[in-house]
């Protein structure tokens, strides 16, 4: 059994700390911040405890992840997307933020050939990326929601998308993700996010997209450090 030294744990907790400091504004001095010290408190108790169950990996991933609810659910969140944009910067798979809710939107063309509900490899290898932060930062949930656009009917088109986003929750499953967080829908041309009338319009809506929001634990992690 491995055990991490309290030292180590307080060094994963330091960089959690940092992003929360703020300058008086009278003495121009550097102050770690309420929320932040919230955030080292949680990431040092909690990376001892991956430590004892996990070994080194896991007070790391224990550390930033209870130490990111204790700077808020929007910290939480906030890290989250940081990692996912660092990790799909070069995939097509686009990430938005809106609120509390990162979104990940995946192009038909990234993601499934016309007509097929199976992942391409170029999917598989961005989804087994994000993956690994999506296992790092457990209190979420994630809706998956696969969309087409007008050409064909809904006979067609609804099952389409509902199958492609069966097979990216499949996947994401089939990497770690813990399956109670995930909920799939598919709508068919129903939403598009823009006209159907190019060809340009209807390649932006054929597209999965799934949504990344706190789920309950997350939010009374935070309201307990408040």
């Amino acid at each position: 059994m491995k055990f991490l030294k309290p030292l180590t744990v307080a060094a994963l907790a330091i960089p959690l700390a940092l992003t929360g400091c703020v300058t008086d504004p009278v003495s121009g001095q550097r102050n770690t911040s309420k929320t932040a010290m919230y955030g080292l408190g949680g990431a040092a108790v909690c990376g001892i405890v991956g430590a004892l169950t996990h070994g080194g990996k896991g007070a790391r991933n224990s550390a930033l992840a209870c130490g990111a609810i204790g700077a808020g659910v929007g910290g939480y969140m906030d890290y989250q997307e940081k990692k996912l944009r660092e990790n799909l910067k070069n995939t097509n798979i686009e990430v938005e933020r809106q609120g509390n809710q990162i979104k990940l939107v995946m192009p038909e063309n990234v993601t499934f050939a016309t007509g097929s509900a199976a992942l391409s490899d170029q999917a598989r290898n961005a989804l087994a990326t994000a993956s690994e932060t999506l296992v790092q930062y457990p209190d979420t949930t994630l809706t998956i929601n696969g969309h087409t656009d007008n050409t064909g009917n809904d006979a067609i088109n609804e099952p389409l998308s509902r199958n492609r986003a069966l097979a990216v929750a499949d996947y994401l499953q089939s990497r770690g993700v813990n399956g109670s967080r995930l909920t799939t829908a598919g709508y068919g041309s129903r939403h598009p996010i823009a006209s159907n009338a190019t060809a340009e319009g209807r390649a932006q809506n054929r597209r999965v997209e799934i949504l990344i929001n706190p789920d309950q634990n997350a939010i009374n992690a935070a309201k307990q450090q408040m």
